[in-house]
């Protein structure tokens, strides 16, 4: 199962200026894209921090919410699920499920966890033409020193590119 790391990010590197901010910052280019691309896949893994900027679930994929105590949610089976697993027990399940590919769509320390164990393929970074200074970087608890290969570069409108990394194992 290829494991993608799908991320808006300002030009200093921020995915958000606060914990709670909701993406409202991005381009209409990138939601187009990220709205075709999490489709496609047909699922998003995310945080419960995440989830709840998002506020509901995305339409038309699976998205799979983790968190420590999913006891007080209540799932609706193939579009809102709630996980405690660890990241290879998600991976696995969504395998077996059969999903050829899935997207990690944050937040940080979610992003961190599955960086940190070795668990993401591609990284895809669409660059917002913004500078937050302080806020939440792309990876949080991730101690890690990992080469990438430059897959791709492409502009979505006249000031926002998307980059996709592939990660060299």
């Amino acid at each position: 199962m290829k494991k993608i790391l799908m991320m808006a990010i300002t030009v200093d590197g921020k995915i958000a200026k606060y914990t709670d901010q909701p993406a409202t910052w991005t381009s209409q280019a990138d939601k187009k894209m990220f709205i075709a691309e999490t489709k496609r896949v047909g699922v998003i893994v995310m945080g419960k921090t995440t989830y709840d900027t998002i506020g509901k679930p995305l339409p038309g994929r699976l998205n799979m919410v983790m968190d420590f105590d999913v006891s007080k949610y209540e799932n609706i089976p193939g579009a809102l699920e709630y996980t405690n697993k660890k990241p290879e027990e998600i991976i696995a399940e969504l395998e077996s499920r059969g999903f050829k590919e899935m997207i990690v769509g944050g937040g940080a320390t979610i992003n961190g966890l599955f960086l940190s164990q070795g668990l993401i393929d591609e990284i895809w970074l669409t660059v917002e033409p913004k500078v937050f200074g302080n806020g939440l970087s792309l990876f949080k608890g991730a101690d890690v020193n990992l080469d990438l290969e430059l897959i791709e570069v492409k502009k979505l409108d006249d000031n926002v590119i998307h980059v996709r990394y592939k990660v060299r194992k």
